[in-house]
């Protein structure tokens, strides 16, 4: 386990596209399945990660906390599964109904969405406006596994707090921090190690 931090992708930028299956449903979830919404919060997160398993549950929370309010919510898993086999799709969907998630749980098997975000380590989160524009990339709070800090998503409840209302964020954001993303051999993109 590699301790990973977020890239920090530039603010402002455009959401990549993508399409991916709902590991509960099947369906192919798109950019598009979030058009009209106020925000869309995009998540890579896995099943094995101590630092997901440590805010799991406060992540099923958000989707009921923010979902009712026009957020957009998906989670992807872009983990090599040949490597890490609790992080396939069925994994994951047991995972999905064992929490409760009310958003699609994706898997990226290419791991090429997770490339076109920069998206680096589970939990790596990226918050996007009503126009698709980046606002906040960071982590969902001060906890992690071995602090002893409550798990509140206190910077992340914040940023969409923030955004629903229509404010400003601010540029001082702090990387999300984790297990670096499990890439396939040869697969590593230009940002790892």
């Amino acid at each position: 386990m590699a301790l990973t931090e977020s890239t920090m992708l530039t603010l402002a930028t455009l959401a990549p596209n993508f399409q991916l299956p709902d590991v509960v449903s099947g369906e192919i979830i798109s950019l598009s399945t979030f058009e009209g919404k106020k925000a869309l919060l995009v998540m890579f997160i896995c099943r094995h990660c101590p630092f997901v398993k440590h805010v799991q549950l406060e992540l099923a929370k958000i989707g009921k906390d923010y979902l009712p309010k026009d957020v957009g919510i998906v989670a992807i898993s872009s983990n090599n599964i040949e490597t890490n086999p609790d992080d396939a799709p069925d994994k994951l969907k047991e995972m999905a109904l064992e929490l409760g998630l009310n958003f699609p749980y994706c898997f990226d098997e290419t791991q090429e969405v997770a490339k076109s975000y920069t998206a680096a380590c589970t939990p790596d989160f990226f918050l996007f406006d009503a126009d698709f524009k980046l606002v906040y990339r960071g982590q969902l709070d001060d906890s992690r596994p071995s602090n002893e800090k409550p798990v509140t998503g206190s910077d992340l409840r914040a940023a969409l707090d923030a955004v629903l209302a229509g404010k400003n964020i601010g540029e001082k954001q702090k990387p999300s921090i984790g297990c670096n993303i499990k890439w396939k051999p040869g697969n590593e993109p230009s940002y790892f190690g």
